[in-house]
């Protein structure tokens, strides 16, 4: 029989491993090893945050044979490690959450020596980090989102100044800054203080043509000077923006010219357009490789809810998900997707919605689509959309025993139309 003594509680996965405890202006090191006798030692050396600093750190690990490392991602402050040591040493990058100390005993030593005693036993979880090339796709597409919701902002601004100046083109023009809303707003911000009919004719493109007495009661206001110079700014603002955005699109589009036949099987799915396409890839980049299937890329994703389970009973579990920066932009194609007629998603988002909501029944549909995608990007495979009758055909069975209970109830029994 074997004693207590002689059982391995945790197995030693990593036998030399550091642990990382990484801030802003230095970087705590401790390397965990066993020595020539088997017993437990440790190695525990501080080093500063500068580059020439970091190569330090590298070398250390390197004369010290450790193959693998671990860190927390603690913000931005971890990227300058990463990149000294991507391509020399193993690293595993861990959500802070995952990786709490023991109460008391709070010092960056302490911290390091608790990142390698885990990443020893094999207790941590690493997060994904794509590689290089999809690392700069991400910076592409995350600042050109910004710069769309920083447009948004001050395109709210131009209408809020154009309602506080009781000018209401927004209540006769479905969008503002569209043809006809641009040049009626371009038409305000040249300082033009009699406005006439000819001017509107002027402005008017369209559909809106039927409604040019309306455009002319909706621009007559308190519209001054004062908010002629605001105006004028706000719109150089837009402007400027707009042709950031367009020079992000561009590079966006060269970087990714390789990817191009990737990006066009991500378009046959319903809801998603190019721009979401390349949000989708910088994301996750072209392989998926660190996902071993596709519940794991849902997780990551935060597009299902997490586990809570006691007592053998099921309660709510929230999605630890807090922040992912492709979840939104999975929702809007989810969106997209439910209002795309004639397809599956179409229908399911009606009969989910009916039970859940709309809001949890828009996550279930990116849920879905995250599942096509998976398969997609790592099998190679091509979109195939399973139609609106699908859900209708796999219940068929359990529809028509219903229907016969009813029938039976009621004293009536159903009877198949015979087949020609």
């Amino acid at each position: 029989m074997t004693s207590v003594n002689e059982r391995t509680i945790l197995n030693i996965v990593n036998p030399i491993c550091c642990g990382l405890d990484v801030h802003k202006e230095s970087v705590t090191g401790c390397i965990l090893f066993n020595d020539a006798k088997g017993k437990e030692r440790t190695i525990i050396k501080e080093f500063a945050t500068f580059t020439d600093s970091l190569f330090g750190l590298r070398d250390w690990l390197l004369d010290n044979e450790c193959p693998i490392v671990a860190m927390e991602s603690t913000g931005v402050y971890w990227h300058p490690v990463h990149n000294i040591l991507e391509g020399y040493i193993s690293v595993i990058l861990v959500n802070a959450r995952d990786i709490k100390n023991v109460p008391g005993r709070k010092t960056d030593i302490k911290d390091s020596e608790w990142l390698a005693g885990l990443l020893r036993h094999g207790l941590l979880r690493s997060s994904f980090i794509p590689p290089k090339y999809v690392r700069a796709w991400r910076d592409l597409t995350r600042l050109r989102r910004n710069y769309v919701n920083s447009q948004s902002d001050f395109k709210k601004r131009v209408q809020k100044l154009l309602e506080s100046s009781n000018i209401k083109i927004d209540s006769v023009v479905s969008d503002i800054f569209g043809v006809t809303g641009r040049n009626l707003i371009s038409l305000l911000a040249s300082g033009h203080t009699n406005i006439t009919m000819t001017d509107i004719e002027n402005c008017v493109r369209g559909k809106l043509k039927c409604k040019q007495q309306e455009l002319y009661r909706s621009i007559k206001g308190f519209f001054t000077e004062h908010h002629s110079f605001l105006l004028r700014i706000l719109l150089s603002t837009i402007e400027s923006l707009e042709n950031t955005i367009a020079s992000l699109e561009q590079k966006i589009a060269e970087s990714m010219a390789d990817y191009k036949e990737l990006l066009e099987r991500l378009k046959e799915v319903p809801g998603i357009s190019d721009f979401s396409a390349r949000d989708i890839i910088a994301e996750l980049g072209t392989t998926l490789d660190a996902f071993e299937s596709e519940a794991a890329l849902i997780s990551w994703c935060g597009l299902c809810p997490g586990n809570n389970e006691s007592a053998g009973k099921r309660q709510k579990g929230k999605n630890r998900t807090r922040k992912n920066q492709l979840k939104p932009v999975m929702v809007e194609v989810g969106w997209a997707a439910s209002r795309t007629k004639n397809t599956y998603y179409h229908d399911k988002y009606h009969r989910l919605k009916t039970r859940l909501g709309h809001n949890k029944a828009i996550v279930a549909i990116a849920h879905r689509i995250m599942k096509s995608l998976y398969h997609i990007i790592k099998d190679g495979v091509r979109y195939k959309d399973l139609g609106m009758d699908y859900l209708d055909k796999i219940t068929k069975t359990s529809k028509l025993y219903r229907l016969q209970k009813q029938a039976e109830s009621l004293g009536f029994k159903i009877i198949p139309i015979a087949e020609n």
